[in-house]
């Protein structure tokens, strides 16, 4: 096999993903800018990020470090964990609507989100450790 048939095995391959990546974190930060009515001018400023290195990001021809993310989340006043879901940097969170509201509100910050979460979520343990023990003990009492 040549190189160049090597190469012709891996169209689609890890590198074409990461390209991918790198449009899809573009067109979500266009698609919020443009529902939050910010200009891209507008959303360098609130960012700190250079006009044309945010038009880049957003054109998919540059791929954003988690920190860029993190002043292009502010600026927007979203979720950076959205960011860095969209960007690939994070697994896709699981936990249905309360998990996703909570994510949402733009009047918490990231630390109290994330409290806000933690206890939520050692609530469902819990709960769901008292409900297997629970069914544990249903079971012992139907065999006896």
């Amino acid at each position: 096999m040549t190189q160049t048939s090597k190469r012709d095995d891996h169209a689609g391959g890890p590198m074409d993903r990461v390209a991918d990546l790198g449009k899809d974190i573009g067109s979500y930060i266009r698609q919020q800018r443009n529902n939050a009515k910010i200009s891209l001018r507008q959303l360098s400023k609130l960012a700190g990020v250079s006009n044309p290195y945010l038009s880049q990001i957003e054109r998919g021809l540059r791929k954003p470090s988690a920190e860029i993310l993190q002043q292009i989340a502010k600026g927007l006043r979203i979720s950076a964990e959205a960011l860095y879901v969209q960007a690939g940097i994070l697994d896709h969170p699981v936990g249905g609507p309360v998990v996703e509201a909570v994510r949402a509100d733009t009047s918490l910050t990231e630390r109290q989100k994330q409290v806000l979460l933690d206890v939520y979520e050692s609530f469902r343990r819990e709960n769901l450790g008292t409900h297997l023990a629970g069914d544990s003990s249903a079971s012992r009492d139907h065999k006896e």
